[in-house]
């Protein structure tokens, strides 16, 4: 049987909203997070060209925001752990009709191989990926071992003050800086409905390696 879930729906500036099944049990993974929202709304704001560019999503979730690239035109390749492999199946389904790219469900552990998701998209998707420590390190060996010079990764998250949130925040920045150059997208790029003080947009590339 299907667990009770709820759906949520998410405007589309031109066409029929998102549909989004959510889970009211289960983790992190079964809702729609706000950052999630504004990602996918920056998405349309056209600020990176979507349509034909290959896009993989970190923590899929309900995979609202690889969705949204889906519409715009992307190819994307959701991501997430088994257990949310079935969610995102049936939201690729219910909204499969408003996508002019394509749109396919894989399983992805953060710091396993990547091999099959080679060669390096044009694009990673993050929406509120931070808020385990354990995680901090194989979630930046997978964006290491997934990016090209040329992939730009767009990070959308929520700043949280409670608890571990502030120091985790700040640990995987500091662990992402090693690697890769950060720039953020200022408020008023965001679009103009869905945005937030507390949600951040960050681009992120890899540093340029100067060889010998």
């Amino acid at each position: 049987a299907a667990m009770a879930g709820f759906v949520r729906e998410l405007e589309r500036r031109d066409g029929p909203a998102l549909r989004l099944e959510q889970r009211a049990a289960g983790g992190v993974g079964c809702v729609v997070w706000d950052a999630a929202l504004v990602l996918a709304k920056f998405l349309e704001t056209g600020a990176c060209p979507l349509a034909r560019r290959h896009v993989l999503e970190l923590g899929a979730g309900t995979g609202a925001v690889g969705i949204m690239a889906a519409t715009l035109g992307a190819n994307v390749t959701v991501t997430d752990l088994e257990e949310l492999q079935e969610l995102l199946m049936v939201n690729i389904e219910n909204n499969k009709h408003l996508v002019t790219g394509s749109v396919r469900a894989k399983v992805l552990k953060w710091g396993e191989d990547v091999t099959e998701f080679q060669p390096p998209p044009d694009y990673i998707l993050m929406a509120d990926c931070i808020y385990y420590e354990e995680s901090l390190e194989p979630l930046l060996k997978t964006l290491k071992d997934l990016t090209g010079p040329d992939t730009c990764v767009l990070c959308c998250y929520e700043q949280r003050t409670m608890g571990k949130n502030p120091e985790i925040e700040r640990k995987y920045f500091e662990l992402l800086q090693r690697d890769f150059e950060l720039e953020k997208i200022p408020l008023d790029r965001h679009d103009e409905e869905y945005r937030s003080e507390d949600i951040h947009i960050m681009n992120i590339h890899r540093k340029q390696t100067v060889g010998p």
